[in-house]
């Protein structure tokens, strides 16, 4: 009688053999794929020496800082053509009657910015601003921490207005004041007005504008600060 065989003996014979072969083939794969992914990064990788860094320590070097507001994209038209009138003089407009709404970047937004001139750096040059703390003027609502606030050293005398005088009216004006590092005034806003329309307000900024300042300390070097200055006109004085 003949002897019969059963189960997948030579399939068990040959699973070793397959088992290696597909482990071969897997590794090889992966091998494979990460050998394009290296090379590739390689092909486009970016040389850092070939980057150009503009470095910008002083305002004066600081280009005008680009318009922040989102704007659509300009449509090349031809223009129409229009026969130029045959009387009539054009009559300039003077510069105060030009308005243009313009939003300035933060000094944040502008260290954020790549460098808009292509004739300094080239398209895609690095742009970092180094520019003091100090030589940035503040605005009128930024808190500024001081070690030593200004104090002022000339004080100019208002004139009293000559409508106050005779209507013998006293009024205060609050005014701020934008003290620069080197004791100057460099600006004067009404904050609190006198209430009347006798030129209170007019004779206190033009008499503060010309004071001298002791100018705010902090970490031991001068600093522009905004500050309050009340100015009192009182008739029995």
């Amino acid at each position: 009688m003949k002897s019969v065989t059963y189960g997948a003996y030579e399939l068990k014979r040959s699973y070793q053999a397959n088992f290696t072969k597909g482990l071969l083939l897997a590794a090889g794969v992966h091998l494979a794929l990460m050998g394009s992914v290296m090379f590739y990064n390689y092909m486009t990788a970016i040389d850092p020496s070939t980057i150009s860094v503009i470095t910008i320590r002083t305002i004066q070097d600081l280009l005008p800082p680009p318009s922040i507001q989102k704007k659509a994209p300009q449509v090349q038209v031809d223009a129409p053509k229009i026969i130029p009138p045959t009387v009539g003089i054009p009559k300039p407009v003077p510069d105060e009657m030009v308005t243009e709404e313009i939003v300035i970047a933060t000094r944040r937004q502008m260290a954020t910015m790549l460098n808009p001139a292509v004739g300094s750096g080239g398209e895609g040059a690095a742009l970092i601003i180094d520019i003091p703390d100090e030589d940035f003027l503040p605005g009128m609502g930024d808190f500024i921490s001081v070690e030593k606030n200004p104090v002022p050293i000339k004080q100019i005398d208002p004139v009293y207005p000559p409508m106050a005088l005779s209507t013998g009216l006293s009024g205060t004006v609050v005014l701020r004041v934008l003290v620069y590092k080197d004791g100057s005034v460099k600006d004067v806003q009404v904050v609190k007005s006198s209430g009347s329309s006798v030129g209170f307000e007019e004779a206190a900024i033009k008499a503060v504008s010309q004071w001298v300042f002791q100018p705010a300390i902090q970490n031991q070097k001068p600093i522009s600060v905004w500050m309050n200055v009340p100015i009192v006109f009182d008739i029995t004085d």
